[in-house]
């Protein structure tokens, strides 16, 4: 109303137009600012993954669409890597997996199943690398194709070797360490036994011969008398 009074002349009639102008620009920015979800479509994916060399790695994905599926969805699962339009190296339709990786890919996906995790097994240096998934599925609407943009980036780093001896090579080592231990130091039982052994055998040295002597002279013919 304040905008009908300010107008000069009191032309309502332009007025009317300008005010119902003004409503129809302000309904159409609040539709705007509220996109409408019910058709967008695309693929999520973790923006970055890191695995260990000659490990595994698992990528989860999830898709959604708003169109309504065919009888037939024909629902396929494709990888790329490298970038947007690199080579596929994954096809879960025709089972194709790339040469790089062979016996290497496991899907774990099925139909009409809009989530899974591809797997890459024994990861190599030259699988640090971005990696895309697609999706193709059969609408009402026809075939339709869309996969992530931005994609998930897969960085390899090596492994921490850790030296383990072995059990026979630690059991020597510490056999050997002992003995080098004590070779300045000699065990006072050792030396115990080892005085008393000499002093026996000095003994036996000894006396053997005095037996010997005594024994010859008690057989020893006597003169007749």
């Amino acid at each position: 109303m304040a905008l009908l009074v300010s107008l000069p002349g009191g032309n309502q009639a332009m007025a009317w137009i300008l005010l119902l102008l003004m409503s129809a620009a302000c309904l159409q920015a609040g539709n705007s600012a509220e996109p409408n979800r019910e058709r967008t479509y695309g693929v999520n994916q973790p923006a970055r993954l890191s695995g260990v060399q000659g490990g595994s790695i698992e990528i989860p994905f999830s898709f959604y669409f708003p169109w309504e599926l065919a009888e037939d969805p024909q629902m396929r699962i494709l990888w790329r890597w490298k970038h947007f339009h690199g080579e596929f190296i994954y096809n879960s339709s025709s089972g194709f997996i790339h040469e790089h990786f062979k016996n290497r890919l496991i899907l774990n996906w099925t139909q009409p199943q809009t989530s899974g995790v591809l797997r890459i097994l024994d990861l190599k240096e030259k699988d640090q690398t971005v990696y895309f998934c697609r999706i193709h599925l059969n609408t009402r609407e026809g075939m339709k194709k869309f996969q992530s943009i931005p994609g998930t980036q897969l960085t390899i780093t090596h492994a921490i070797s850790t030296t383990m001896q072995s059990p026979s090579i630690i059991t020597s080592a510490v056999t050997t360490a002992g003995l080098e231990d004590t070779e300045g130091q000699r065990n006072p039982s050792l030396v115990n036994l080892g005085a008393t052994v000499g002093v026996v055998v000095a003994t036996a040295v000894l006396i053997t011969p005095v037996y010997v002597l005594m024994v010859f002279l008690w057989w020893k013919p006597r003169p007749a008398d």
